[in-house]
């Protein structure tokens, strides 16, 4: 009598499609983030153009007058009221996006989330490694480590838009996910490695003030929704409030954005008419502050932090034989790829995982190379590692440009020899959806 062979466990596909509601959601995103890339490149050749001219003395100017009130320790130059107050519009959006992504999005669902998530991890790892072996006999440099694990999503969409690439849902969601992962991993570094002199009495007040901008935003997240003046009036001074007190504590005041977005609720309360009555206030607020982040606070923070008097190019060749730049250069050209890469190869043998039939490993190498172009974050880090207008603070910078630029040429030769096959791929997305039932153009109607 035979016997029955052992059922072989189903494998889990990597870069399925996910739902039509996330793939719309993402491309919505996207499009906003298109929009203040562009913006981001352009303020930052503004003042690369401003820094090396014979009016440079005015820029270095403007970035380090002072403004604020002293006893609140907020007298600060307009290049730290940039990296430290319109940063945490930024890393408020990171909360946002993260806290959504697992608790409604797709990401939910674990089989979705651990391969991006264990990317993002690798692609933090891997490169920081990279620039700790260059600059491992200078202990002074070595203190840059953390500065290539940063992704910037609005350059590399601006790339993609540039290119005209038709990547389809599941690579953008990959890559989207990437960067909101290795941001809050970015943070994290900053809150634990580049915080000195913690004063405990200014971090206890703050908890105060989160609390209760927490306890209200959850209670009455209808009304915030519906009233937008009233989140302005009360929640506005709760957050400022806030960030001011972790500033003072000597805890990097990004970190308080990222805190307010994670308080935030993402689904209605059945009090509100349920998950089914329209979007939470996360997504509420997401809209509100995304074109804020990506059209204001961003680029103006490019702007104080791009401009980098470099010399000629004598001076731009000694920047890059630095060993902070190249380390810098060869952490997210080569170690972000190797590390994106690595991970996602190992957890697909490991899990018996494998590609969508739409996909190729080469796909998933450009969207990695794309991850490897390093701006906002990895200049927050060059100067909170060297100290704003230093030497090594500027061939950091040298070296955050030139990998950024690099790593975004290598991406666009990859993904436009692979441009036919994505527009085949979003074809056929959209002829699933019309099978589906499902509309071809996003209602925004009954958006907020």
């Amino acid at each position: 009598m035979s016997q029955t062979p052992p059922a072989i466990p189903p494998r889990f596909t990597v870069f399925g499609r996910g739902s039509y509601a996330e793939s719309l959601r993402i491309g919505e995103i996207l499009r906003k983030e298109t929009v203040g890339g562009a913006l981001l490149v352009a303020a930052a050749v503004v003042a690369l153009i401003w820094a090396n001219s014979p009016a440079s003395e005015s820029y270095f100017a403007l970035r380090d007058f002072q403004i604020g009130y002293e006893p609140w320790h907020l007298d600060l130059s307009l290049g730290t009221w940039a990296a430290d107050g319109l940063l945490a519009i930024f890393f408020f959006l990171v909360g946002l996006e993260l806290k959504r992504e697992f608790v409604a999005g797709d990401l939910r669902q674990l089989n979705k989330s651990v391969v991006p998530v264990a990317a993002a991890a690798g692609g933090v790892v891997v490169p920081a490694l990279i620039y700790a072996a260059v600059n491992l006999t200078s202990p002074e440099t070595l203190r840059g480590w953390a500065i290539p694990t940063a992704t910037d999503i609005a350059f590399a969409v601006a790339v993609l838009a540039i290119i005209g690439s038709h990547l389809p849902s599941a690579l953008r969601i990959f890559l989207l996910t990437l960067a909101v992962v290795d941001d809050l991993l970015a943070i994290s570094i900053i809150a634990i490695f580049y915080s000195s002199d913690i004063q405990p009495g200014p971090l206890l007040l703050a908890l105060i003030p989160l609390a209760l901008y927490t306890f209200l935003a959850q209670k009455y997240r209808r009304f915030f929704g519906t009233k937008t003046a009233a989140a302005w009036i009360i929640l506005l001074p709760l957050g400022a409030a806030t960030w001011a007190l972790v500033h003072a504590s000597g805890i990097h005041a990004t970190v308080a954005g990222v805190l307010l977005g994670f308080a935030i609720p993402v689904i209605r309360s059945q009090a509100s008419g349920g998950p089914a009555a329209g979007p939470g206030l996360a997504e509420i607020f997401e809209h509100r502050f995304r074109p804020i982040s990506a059209g204001v606070a961003v680029p103006i923070f490019a702007f104080f932090s791009a401009g980098v008097a470099v010399g000629g190019w004598d001076g731009l060749g000694s920047a890059l034989a630095d060993p902070v730049a190249l380390g810098i250069i060869l952490a997210l050209v080569l170690g972000k790829p190797i590390g994106i890469m690595g991970t996602t190869w190992v957890l697909t043998k490991a899990s018996r995982a494998r590609l969508d039939d739409s996909f190729k490993w080469i796909d998933v190498f450009g969207v990695a190379l794309l991850a490897g172009i390093g701006f906002t974050v990895s200049l927050l880090v060059a100067e909170l590692s060297f100290g704003q207008g230093s030497l090594q603070d500027d061939h950091a910078k040298v070296g955050i440009l030139a990998a950024s630029l690099l790593a975004a040429a290598l991406a666009t030769v990859v993904l436009r020899i692979r441009n036919r096959q994505y527009r085949l791929a979003e074809e056929a997305e959209k002829v699933d959806s019309d099978h589906n039932g499902i509309p071809d153009v996003y209602d925004t109607q009954n958006r907020p």
